[in-house]
């Protein structure tokens, strides 16, 4: 077959890229218009606080990206990007100045849950084994996956409330707050049916593959893809708004690594009305409020565990999260939890190419109702010091991001959403539509986090988009 025409990108996030580089891949000439003048979307980092201070302006931590197969087949690591390990994926530090923690090995994770280790291994071993059959089967376009029973076994577990499961699995409190602490990054009700799946992927994730974080920061990421795209003869502009796709030369595929209320704004009219109604029906997901740190010296937790891990989150008991989840989970104008449940990152530790010497940064959001404007500085920073008497005394600058603050940096990112849409059962199935990536419109294509598998850094919603273009080729 001869090779593809040209294509165009709209949005310059991990997932366009990747549509961008399959299409190069295959031989085709491929442009990406960004409208920031930075890249990466989600996948970015600055200076947000003190010169020398390197943030991540999103995300910060990768697990599907090393976890998942479309990265790693890619040669990043020449193109400058290397992946840092912490010694702890995790650590869920409690009152008593203990932490339970995931580490690369299950069988270390759970002998360090004590009673709950056989339960834990019971739950985790088999998604960790058939972790091949997962990415076949929940991580594509829907299909009839080749190994059903590996599916199947995972759904008897991974359909439940995570709260349900929790109790019905653990008998301790540490263990139920480790799942908690979890399945909470699904940023649904820990009460909701199918919530529990996402803490059972991430801790499988960890033992296969870790949590890592890109040295340098998230940028690392973005940049290496940028360059590998251009070492295919792939193009990337910035600073170029694409309103509609009437602005648009005639080409054989269009990318929209867009949201679904974005995709209206670039085709608008020329949608049939039955597809327009789809994405006008498509639920943004709760908000995010962020905090940036400048510090004069590393975090002082009371749990000696928290000092190895990357991550750390800060929710205390199954119950807490449970109840902080909710809150974030309600209706726009809703109030946002007394206690959020916090996800804190602490690179510095562990990459010295993000702050002065002796100085260190870190990164910490909670999940808020969609477009909230409610200040949680001060919630954030009650839950730090919790577990970390004497943080605030180590602040030398912050810098705060509301949710419509993340939203006018990214416009992805709708009242504050960093998941590309509500993650019920409905819209988790139907992204938005039985057939996610295809448009109505003739080569024109969603490569979003509207599509599956969702969000994160992974790149796999633009892979199987292109994929996709090049098969109706065909």
């Amino acid at each position: 077959m001869a090779a593809p025409g040209d294509a165009i990108v709209v949005g310059s996030g991990p997932n366009g890229l990747a549509a961008a580089i399959v299409w190069a891949q295959a031989g085709g000439r491929v442009k990406v218009y960004e409208a920031e003048a930075e890249i990466g979307g989600g996948a970015r980092t600055a200076e947000l606080t003190l010169p020398g201070f390197r943030h991540d302006v999103c995300s910060a931590v990768h697990p599907m990206a090393v976890a998942t197969g479309f990265f790693r087949s890619l040669p990043l690591e020449q193109h400058g990007l290397e992946w840092i390990h912490p010694p702890l994926a995790l650590a869920h530090p409690f009152d008593d100045g203990t932490a339970a923690v995931v580490e690369h090995s299950g069988e270390a994770t759970a002998e360090r849950l004590g009673d709950d280790a056989g339960a834990y291994r019971r739950l985790i071993a088999p998604v960790v084994r058939d972790w091949p059959a997962m990415e076949e089967g929940f991580m594509a376009p829907p299909h009839w996956p080749r190994r059903p029973m590996a599916l199947a076994r995972f759904g008897l577990h991974g359909l439940q409330s995570a709260e349900a499961l929790a109790r019905a699995t653990f008998r301790t409190g540490p263990a139920r707050a480790l799942f908690a602490g979890l399945a909470a990054h699904s940023i649904m009700p820990l009460q909701a049916r199918g919530s529990a799946a996402i803490g059972m992927v991430l801790a499988a994730a960890a033992h296969r593959a870790g949590w890592p974080m890109a040295r340098g920061g998230s940028q690392a990421i973005t940049d290496a893809l940028v360059r590998h795209l251009r070492s295919l003869g792939g193009e990337v502009e910035t600073g170029h708004r694409i309103s509609s796709l009437q602005e648009l030369p005639s080409v054989e595929a269009v990318f929209c690594d867009v949201s679904a209320r974005g995709l209206l704004a670039l085709a608008g009219p020329r949608l049939p009305a039955r597809y327009r109604g789809k994405l006008e029906r498509f639920r943004p997901g709760p908000g995010v409020f962020k905090l940036d740190y400048a510090l004069g010296a590393p975090i002082p937790w009371s749990a000696p565990a928290c000092r190895q891990a990357g991550t750390v989150h800060l929710g205390g008991t199954l119950e807490e999260i449970c109840a902080s989840e909710r809150a974030a989970c309600a209706a726009s104008g809703a109030r946002a939890a007394e206690r959020p449940f916090v996800l804190l990152c602490q690179p510095s530790r562990f990459d010295d190419s993000r702050a002065p010497a002796g100085q260190h940064t870190a990164w910490a959001y909670c999940h808020v109702p969609n477009g909230s404007t409610e200040d949680m500085t001060d919630r954030i920073e009650a839950q730090i010091e919790r577990f970390a008497p004497g943080f605030g005394g180590l602040v030398l600058a912050r810098s705060s991001r509301s949710p419509a603050d993340l939203e006018s940096h990214n416009a992805n990112l709708v009242g504050g959403d960093i998941a590309g849409g509500r993650n019920t059962l409905g819209q988790l199935l139907l992204r938005p539509g039985l057939r996610p990536y295809q448009t109505p419109l003739r080569g024109v294509y969603l490569c979003s986090a509207s599509t599956p598998p969702g969000g994160g850094v992974h790149g796999l919603c633009g892979f199987h988009a292109a994929r996709i273009a090049l098969s109706n080729r065909t």
